[in-house]
């Protein structure tokens, strides 16, 4: 069934807005509670974030792809799966819906609704490893979807969970949930001024896996002794 367009944008507003707000809310939570343990707060972090994101993709893949991410919705069009009208109303829905659920979560923790993030996350490793992030998680979604779509949302919650603690930068690896973490001063945010880099690699990152993964899909179309 392919659902109305106005139903998918509120899918993508409403699974990116929990999904942020599992970000920032289990990132606040990890902080209070670890005693000043990082690793601990980033594993409290990590764990809540899989969670939600496996939940929130088997609840709206159905309607909308569960996209919540404008890497994969470009990458959508780019491919031609989708119409670039609608690709730009799920990535405006994607970004008003992170910076919602992070009002969210500052709200739940009795902080200001939206406050600028003073949290330094700058310099070559951290934006090789967004690019690293966002083309591994292209990957898994791009092939999965293909080959073994009935695993898709596991594939994807288990990359995140892993890439939180594989990558320097805690894998981002989305640029509506990069947008959004800017405007919490908490142990998940992000300063503005880094956030452009951030969503620069992404694409580029997002974008190189759509190349890698149509050659892919060409070569596998090859006889089977062809080198």
């Amino acid at each position: 069934m392919k659902f109305p367009l106005s139903r998918r944008i509120a899918a993508e507003f409403v699974g990116t807005g929990l999904l942020v707000a599992a970000v920032v809310g289990s990132g606040i939570m990890g902080e209070r509670l670890a005693g000043g343990n990082v690793a601990i707060a980033l594993l409290a972090n990590t764990i809540a974030t899989g969670a939600a994101l496996l939940v929130l993709i088997l609840m709206f893949l159905p309607i909308s792809g569960a996209h919540f991410n404008p890497v994969v919705s470009i990458a959508d069009a780019v491919r031609g799966g989708m119409p670039r009208a609608d690709a730009i109303l799920y990535i405006a829905a994607q970004i008003c819906g992170g910076v919602a659920g992070t009002a969210c979560a500052n709200l739940m923790f009795a902080l200001p609704v939206l406050s600028i993030s003073h949290h330094a996350r700058t310099g070559a490793p951290q934006w090789f490893s967004e690019f690293v992030a966002t083309f591994g998680l292209l990957l898994v979604i791009r092939l999965c979807a293909r080959f073994a779509i009935e695993w898709l949302p596991l594939a994807v919650a288990a990359y995140i969970t892993a890439a939180y603690w594989f990558t320097a930068s805690t894998s981002f690896a989305n640029p509506a949930v990069t947008i959004a973490r800017t405007l919490s001063d908490t142990f998940a945010g992000i300063r503005p001024v880094d956030a452009p880099a951030f969503i620069a690699v992404q694409i580029a990152g997002g974008l190189s896996a759509v190349i890698f993964t149509e050659w892919l899909h060409i070569r596998s179309k090859a006889p089977a002794n062809e080198p």
